[in-house]
């Protein structure tokens, strides 16, 4: 394929390398004179292992060349690929203004080019900056997205010093398009790869990169946090995470890992609040772990003003314990819930399947008793009366039996579903709590 490169910094340089190993024509793109003659004499424009060999072994093959002119690389290739610089603001924006000067730059050059023209875009950019470019396009070139050209979001996952390794070697290939063509264009680049396609929505191929980067930044800043706790009480931190990771079912897995209502239960409240103690007890500051709980108790706010916008007053929940399959009603955010709702002055019928008065004991009594001490005037045995009873209903459980009650929720003011049950998710007073 002929494929033409915009920036020839790290991604674009990388890139450019690797295509033209892979059998491709590349032509690279970049306003800078300096880096342009470095690649028309088989150099590269970076430092990283073995992208000097690379670039050099494809320029003497006759697939690799550079320009500072963007019309000539657009009419010369079938395939651009948007690797231009995203520099963040003082104010933590992203500038894309490098982004939407390409954008224009392909549209002025697609303006008498009569063949499709596909513009895959590599560069970490903000959700919507796909739809933008596309508009760019469409206003500079006077060709229609869809017919003419099409915009493709595929961003790179590369480390520098291992960024030749993780092209040939990732871990996913992501691919966000809305033209069936230029997806199967674009993912027949990896061709050969061993690694999955993702074939994707727009939005989701274009906020992966942050997601991904901002979870690697909390597992550094975790990881030093429990350094330094260790180390103030006289343990190897190294051997305590070591063993951590070893833990793939939990630890490092997808377990965990998918977004919904609070966490709570009777272990990681405590448990965390007791690391948390250990590192106070030995004067740290422990600004990830503090935050948890911070971030926990704003999820159970986001439901309660989530119940609070509907405008009514009678509250049906579906699920108290912390999670289904238990009565256990310690630190349940599903309790901490009704407690803020019924302080508030709202009614609330509550049907738990798993939760009967009479078998309550221990802590797990004592800890209802305290926060819901009224719970037996606000218990229902009956599912399909508290319901139809309501306004507004709660699910917090992932039980719910969408066969059997579903019909019922249709004529409710609002379902707030705290959980995720997608069989009901199609009904138009349907809210999900985080999707």
């Amino acid at each position: 394929m002929r494929i033409s490169i915009f920036g020839l910094g790290y991604v674009g340089c990388v890139s450019l390398g690797c295509l033209a190993r892979n059998g491709h024509d590349v032509i690279g793109v970049d306003v800078s004179s300096f880096k342009v003659e470095l690649i028309n004499s088989g150099k590269p424009t970076i430092l990283e292992k073995d992208i000097d060999v690379i670039i050099k072994d494809g320029y003497e093959r006759g697939r690799i060349s550079a320009t500072t002119c963007a019309d000539e690389a657009v009419n010369n290739t079938d395939l651009s690929i948007i690797c231009v610089g995203t520099p963040s603001s003082p104010h933590g924006h992203l500038d894309l203004s490098y982004i939407y000067k390409t954008a224009e730059q392909v549209g002025k050059a697609i303006q008498k080019k009569e063949t499709f023209h596909t513009i895959v875009i590599r560069s970490t950019v903000m959700p919507g900056t796909n739809q933008k470019v596309g508009e760019i396009v469409e206003e500079i070139s006077g060709k229609k997205r869809g017919a003419d050209f099409s915009v493709v979001s595929n961003p790179e996952f590369l480390r520098e010093g291992f960024a030749i390794k993780d092209y040939y070697h990732p871990s996913i290939t992501v691919i966000g398009g809305d033209h069936n063509y230029a997806i199967k264009k674009v993912a027949s680049i990896y061709q050969g790869l061993d690694a999955p396609i993702e074939i994707t929505d727009i939005k989701i191929a274009e906020i992966i990169k942050y997601v991904n980067n901002s979870y690697h930044a909390l597992k550094i800043a975790f990881a030093n946090e429990v350094g330094n706790v260790c180390k103030a009480v006289s343990i190897d931190s190294h051997k305590v995470m070591e063993l951590f990771c070893k833990d793939t079912r939990l630890n490092i897995s997808t377990s965990y890992f998918k977004p919904g209502f609070a966490y709570g239960g009777s272990c990681l409240p405590k448990d965390l609040k007791g690391f948390l103690t250990l590192g106070h007890d030995n004067y740290l500051n422990t600004p990830v772990l503090r935050c948890i709980n911070n971030s926990n108790e704003n999820q159970k706010k986001i439901a309660f003003e989530m119940v609070e916008k509907t405008g009514k007053r009678n509250v049906c929940f579906i699920g108290l314990s912390f999670k289904e399959g238990t009565d256990d009603l310690r630190y349940s955010p599903s309790v901490d819930l009704a407690e803020m709702l019924i302080g508030k002055g709202y009614y609330v019928t509550i049907y738990d399947e798993n939760v009967r008065l009479s078998k309550l004991i221990g802590a797990n009594k004592a800890y209802i008793n305290e926060r819901l001490p009224h719970l037996s005037s606000l218990i229902s045995n009956d599912l399909n009366m508290a319901i139809k009873q309501n306004d507004v209903v709660v699910i917090n459980h992932k039980n719910f039996d969408a066969s059997t009650y579903g019909h019922l929720l249709k004529e409710k003011h609002a379902v707030i579903d705290l959980v995720r049950i997608n069989e009901i998710e199609c009904l138009p007073n349907y809210e999900g709590l985080c999707w």
